[in-house]
């Protein structure tokens, strides 16, 4: 895969997108002054192939394009277009694809909807690439987790930032963030030609077995634990079982077999029950004919003290009615007066305005009270005797009352027995517990036999997995196929006059550092102890030339194009505005390295897309050749950019 072009589509989609087109199987030079926008573009061209961010900065690309789109080409001469919005938030899983033959061009921006996803995005890319369906598989105990090797981390071997590409500690492409550099080492072997699904498929299978083996090893030893923890305690178990009326009839000392048989006799015995539940519904009956009784001679009472009110207000009654008539008896000693005019006061024999009773009056009302009184005390009899039958009926409850008290007492007083009973149900319970899981525990010589097997099927299995896996041998097979790649590096580093190349007998690339090392007759020399940055962007230059030229020469499944930001940046005494203008700068080396990517594109007979984005501008013709984009202004001082001036007019 290498690309052919890139889009920038504006927010306001009438407008046209900025397109820089690239050159499959050949160096492309991007030259220009600085803030131009040209380190942007290997950022863009990684998030369209599915990063999830574009981890662009904050400036008029952010603020003026809406889509990001990738033209590129396959072997095949077919072609697919990736295109990714801008992200609203942090990131976005968002993308646009389409696929087509050798006329498929870059979308119009009427085109751009969100047809696909990153995953989608990535699965076909893979696909397209070669990648086989190749879950990697963690080795056993290893403290992460197995992923499908895909585009993703290919990617990270096409890249290298202007930070990147001059770090004497880093070799590859986001190397240094977290969780990178393992999955480079995890990756790398495959990539190479020196692992593949079949060898995952049986690491993974090893892992199972190994697993298997451990647990059948567990069962075995817990059953022989358990056999010689059953020979220790078992007859300890049966004396408790004797002790308890479980077994009768127990040898004196009895072997294994007659041991695990009186378990089995004693587990099956079945204890004489007690009667709890008749027990507890005797002392609920017991209790609720005693709330009953009780709420019985509470209404009696009620209605006595009822009564006792009742007699004392007719007694109060009849007595007020006895005072009174006393008094009125005596009109019975009047003579004379009897008849007097009641309507004509007696002392000043005046009219009066509201004559008083006559005697005539007074007299009828005493008769009428005293047949009031007459018939009062006739209810008192009445009272008397429901007062007596109320009194008799409490007494029945009271005494009834005392009956339950009584048998409640009785019953209270067999309640130490049934615990006693209780608490031996308890006991054997728990004994024939501890039994149970004694006998549960304890295998069979049959049952250990088999384990046995098990565990013997089990270790054979895994010995043939671990013979398999000790002959594919991915890490010798990956130290190999990095020799092969440390034969150009080292050539090429010695004709850069890389410090330290010299006295090197290989120049190569370690998995487990991951970064450059020089092999000398005095011992490894890494790269984090070769000093200036002219060397680290050398060696950085000559690793990923010899590993792309490796990869293309063996047809593996990684895109063939590597695209590099500012690999000149050491030859200037700082960040110049246009390098092409400074004249005491190194040009020499600086030559040397630009044609060394043109040896190297031409050695890969349009198999490798070296990308570069520089501020160099050599005058050779070879190199004027090879440059796609001239961002510096012209005879009329019209700038070009990344970013048309016309868009920031808005």
């Amino acid at each position: 895969m290498q690309l052919l072009a890139l889009a920038l589509y504006h927010r306001d989609r009438r407008r046209p997108p900025r397109v820089l087109r690239f050159r499959p199987g050949t160096l492309n030079i991007l030259t220009g002054e600085s803030e131009t926008g040209k380190s942007e573009v290997l950022t863009i061209v990684d998030y369209c192939l599915g990063r999830r961010a574009p981890n662009l900065p904050d400036d008029l690309i952010d603020q003026t394009v809406g889509w990001y789109a990738l033209l590129v080409t396959f072997a095949d001469n077919s072609r697919m277009v990736l295109a990714r919005p801008r992200p609203t938030g942090a990131s976005t899983q968002h993308a646009y694809t389409r696929t087509g033959d050798a006329t498929l061009d870059i979308p119009r921006p009427d085109e751009l909807v969100n047809n696909s996803n990153v995953a989608a995005l990535r699965s076909e890319l893979s696909a397209r690439l070669g990648i086989e369906d190749f879950h990697f598989q963690p080795p056993t105990g290893a403290a992460r987790n197995p992923f499908d090797v895909s585009i993703g981390q290919a990617a990270l071997l096409c890249f290298q930032s202007q930070n990147e590409i001059a770090d004497q500690t880093a070799l590859f492409h986001r190397q240094n963030e977290s969780g990178m550099a393992q999955a480079l080492k995890d990756t790398l072997p495959y990539f190479l030609g020196a692992a593949g699904p079949e060898q995952s498929l049986r690491r993974h299978r090893l892992g199972e077995a190994q697993r298997a083996q451990r647990a059948a090893q567990r069962k075995l030893d817990d059953a022989l634990r358990h056999q010689q923890a059953m020979d220790a305690n078992g007859l300890a178990l049966v004396r408790l079982a004797e002790a308890e009326g479980l077994l009768a009839e127990v040898p004196a000392a009895p072997d294994t077999a007659e041991v695990l048989s009186l378990l089995h006799q004693a587990l099956s015995a079945v204890p004489q029950a007690t009667a709890p539940h008749e027990v507890h519904d005797r002392r609920q009956e017991l209790n609720d004919e005693r709330r009953l009784l009780r709420e019985q001679l509470q209404d009696f009472d009620d209605a006595l003290a009822a009564v006792d009110r009742w007699q004392q207000q007719g007694r109060a009654f009849t007595g007020e009615l006895h005072l009174q008539l006393d008094r009125l008896k005596t009109l019975d000693l009047l003579g004379p007066e009897r008849h007097h005019d009641t309507s004509v006061c007696p002392l000043c024999t005046q009219p009066l305005e509201h004559p008083d009773p006559s005697a005539q009056d007074i007299a009828e009302l005493t008769s009428h009270l005293a047949r009031e009184l007459a018939q009062a005390q006739t209810v008192q009899p009445v009272r008397e005797e429901h007062r007596r039958a109320l009194q008799a009926d409490r007494a029945s409850v009271a005494e009834r009352l005392r009956i339950n008290g009584a048998q409640f007492k009785e019953l209270l007083a067999s309640d130490e027995r049934l615990r006693s009973l209780q608490e031996h149900d308890l006991r054997v319970a728990h004994i024939q517990g501890r039994i149970s899981e004694a006998l549960t525990r304890t295998g069979t010589e049959s049952d250990i036999s088999q384990l046995r097997h098990n565990l013997v099927l089990a270790q054979e299995h895994a010995s043939t997995l671990e013979q398999l896996v000790d002959e594919d041998d991915i890490a010798a097979e990956t130290e190999r196929r990095l020799a092969d790649i440390a034969i150009g590096m080292t050539a090429w580093a010695k004709q850069l006059n890389l410090g330290g190349a010299a006295e090197a007998f290989e120049v190569g690339i370690s998995l487990k550092l991951l970064n450059v090392v020089l092999r000398r007759p005095a011992g490894r020399l890494p790269l984090t102890r070769i000093g200036s940055a002219k060397n680290h962007i050398g060696y950085h230059l000559v690793a990923h030339l010899a590993l792309h030229t490796y990869l293309r020469r063996n047809n593996r499944p990684v895109p063939g194009f590597l695209m590099l930001d500012q690999p000149t940046q050491a030859f200037f005494p700082e960040k110049p505005r246009d390098a092409s203008t400074i004249q005491d700068a190194d040009w020499a080396t600086v030559t040397a390295y630009f044609e060394l990517l043109s040896d190297v594109v031409r050695l890969n007979r349009g198999s490798l897309q070296i990308i570069v984005c520089d501020h160099a501008n050599l005058p050779e013709g070879w190199f004027q050749d090879s440059i796609i984009g001239n961002w510096r202004p012209d005879a009329e001082g019209n700038r070009t950019a990344l970013i048309p001036l016309d868009w920031l007019d808005g």
